[in-house]
């Protein structure tokens, strides 16, 4: 192994202890025999017969740890940490907690990436129609499982994301209440259901928050303050006998202006490149035909020890984004560079907005990485 694998963290542990493994130990729990409770939610769901799952976008876990004294109703019920997937990204999240499994096996790698068969750059967050969303990631969501094997099944969220391809291609199945408001949003998933039942809501203000302000913010701390808020008003409103679990999809870290490496700026950087994907936090480099491995030479001596550099190969073989399947392959970058410390990898001509953002994530620090899995009983 490589000296630049082995200062990398470890990979996140697929299968039994990632966002990925949320949703179907929960379907394993209310019965449906095609998942396994691989995380051991048994012991917090008990007999629940109604389990909402809330996504908070941006939560990590070190961030509640930090300002604990914010969130009192969060850390009433049993707590625990568990892993994001790789990227540390909304897109790969909800990939993965959608469909249960790694990054490599539903192919929604980044906050952008190279779809091969189109030779288009995909940014899954604007996605509408094009390409399918169902030819993007064919296979079935936890959702359509649980919903086919006679679980209630429900996901709650803002009413633009019902018919979005993210939406299509990985958090299909059952029913879409929108709802765009707190109360709608509350009320939404505490409608009674005579079986069992398995609701997914999110909410998306805090990364919003922090991505504008930083973590480091009274903004994102008043933000902070009202998902508490949230939580316990929603915790109220299920009756008893539901447990509402709270994770999200990744942390958040603050770059100010000294952290910004401005790879516009940097000439070697475009040798040999033919497009480049992701996010500030982790870049995906499409290489030239026979580039690869100059680029990959290139960009690790520039950015030095200001971020790991990584080819696909040796990302596939440390196990960042988990198994991956043969035509998911060439989505992930030829070279991927992970942002250490608090650098970001800006760039005006790939993503000028995101690039000036304060808050980033996507990179592999505990801070992005560690989230929160919070089980609290409904109607306490």
């Amino acid at each position: 192994m490589s000296p630049v694998a082995e200062a990398m963290p470890d990979a996140p542990p697929y299968g039994h202890g990632t966002l990925a493994d949320v949703l179907p130990s929960v379907a394993a729990c209310l019965g449906v025999s095609h998942y396994a409770d691989s995380l051991g939610l048994a012991t917090m769901l008990g007999d629940a017969r109604h389990v909402v799952v809330l996504l908070v976008d941006g939560l990590g876990w070190h961030q509640l740890q930090a300002h604990a004294e914010l969130a009192p109703h969060l850390l009433e019920g049993s707590a625990g940490a568990l892993s994001a997937c790789f990227p540390s990204t909304t897109p790969v999240g909800l990939g993965s907690l959608g469909t249960g499994r790694s990054p490599g096996e539903h192919g929604i790698v980044g906050a952008s990436f190279l779809l091969p068969e189109t030779g288009s750059i995909l940014h899954p967050l604007g996605w509408a129609d094009d390409p399918h969303p169902t030819a993007v990631q064919p296979d079935p969501t936890v959702l359509e499982i649980a919903s086919a094997a006679g679980v209630d099944v429900a996901s709650v969220g803002p009413r633009a994301f019902a018919q979005s391809g993210l939406t299509r291609a990985v958090l299909r199945g059952g029913h879409y209440r929108g709802a765009d408001s707190v109360g709608e949003r509350i009320a939404a998933v505490s409608s009674p259901s005579a079986g069992r039942a398995l609701t997914y809501a999110y909410w998306g203000d805090l990364d919003k928050t922090g991505h504008v302000h930083g973590v480091d913010s009274d903004a994102w701390r008043e933000e902070f303050r009202h998902v508490d808020a949230l939580v316990w008003r929603m915790r109220q409103s299920l009756p008893s006998g539901s447990v509402l679990l709270v994770t999200a999809d990744h942390g958040m870290v603050d770059c100010g202006d000294e952290d910004r490496i401005d790879l516009d700026a940097l000439r070697p950087l475009r040798e040999g490149v033919h497009r480049i994907g992701g996010e500030p936090r982790m870049r995906h480099v499409y290489a030239r035909r026979g580039a690869a491995s100059e680029v990959a030479a290139t960009w690790s001596e520039t950015l030095s020890d200001r971020a790991w550099v990584l080819t696909r190969e040796a990302a596939v073989d440390m196990g960042l984004v988990g198994d991956v399947e043969a035509d998911y392959a060439e989505r992930l970058g030829d070279v991927l560079a992970v942002a250490q410390g608090r650098h970001a990898l800006v760039s005006d001509q790939v993503d000028a907005i995101v690039s000036s953002l304060r808050g980033q994530h996507g990179s592999v620090t505990p801070d992005e990485m560690q989230i929160p899995l919070l089980a609290l009983a409904g109607g306490a």
